[in-house]
């Protein structure tokens, strides 16, 4: 496990390193000043968070009008969980946390974030998965979250996932931007009481394949910036 995680993270970094063109998107609300993830052991959570040089979740990607093709944006916690820990059977690839926005379509069936009772309206909306990465080439950021057949009995998902035939799960998280800072809160029980791991923090844009075969169905094409500077996933819990 140890050396696949290095390898997925080499090619990340590689990447982030490989795109210096300025893209559409990449500005300092993706800039990353501070990682951290704080343990409330009074509250029973823990609290997730980026700061950035900008604004926190004041960009958001441009509708295209359709699924494929679709742009993702993202404030990304790549972390040294299992995937059993966060309801997934155990499978190769990294565990992270992932906070997007991507107004064509919305993946999160049991929310309604925007509190407006419809509940397939608010993919604009900032909000968390968890996701399965993989190393694939095909794409230029390197990395892709990790799909199934939809006939594979051993794949095992949260009952939150939003039905896709992906390693991602819905959970409903609460997320929160404010200034330089996005956060989100995730209770201990819903990643099997798990407070001591290790995690870094990565800004990067995504995007959804429905029609090419030859490409990840969301696949990671950029990346903005690594809060550790060389994806060592070097920071723990605190305390």
């Amino acid at each position: 496990m140890k050396s696949i995680l290095i390898l997925l993270l080499t090619t990340l970094l590689l990447s982030a390193k490989s795109f210096a063109q300025k893209h559409q998107y990449k500005n300092d609300d993706f800039n990353i000043k501070e990682v951290s993830v704080s343990h409330e052991p009074n509250l029973g959570v823990t609290v997730w968070e980026i700061r950035v040089n900008g604004t926190a979740g004041k960009t958001t990607p441009t509708k295209v009008g359709q699924l494929d093709g679709a742009p993702v944006l993202g404030y990304v916690f790549p972390t040294s969980l299992k995937p059993t820990d966060v309801g997934f059977n155990q499978t190769d690839g990294i565990v992270a946390l992932a906070l997007t926005s991507h107004p064509d379509f919305d993946d999160t069936p049991l929310w309604d974030e925007n509190n407006d009772k419809v509940y397939d309206n608010d993919g604009l909306v900032w909000h968390p998965h968890w996701v399965i990465l993989h190393e694939d080439e095909r794409v230029a950021g390197g990395l892709s979250v990790k799909q199934f057949k939809k006939a594979d009995e051993t794949v095992v998902l949260p009952p939150t996932n939003p039905g896709m035939p992906m390693y991602m799960d819905s959970p409903g998280y609460p997320v929160t931007a404010k200034s330089n800072t996005i956060k989100v809160i995730v209770p201990d029980y819903r990643m099997n009481n798990k407070t001591d791991f290790n995690y870094d923090g990565v800004t990067a844009f995504m995007q959804v394949n429905t029609s090419n075969e030859n490409l990840p169905m969301l696949g990671v094409y950029e990346v903005f910036s690594v809060a550790s500077g060389d994806l060592s996933l070097p920071y723990k819990v605190k305390k």
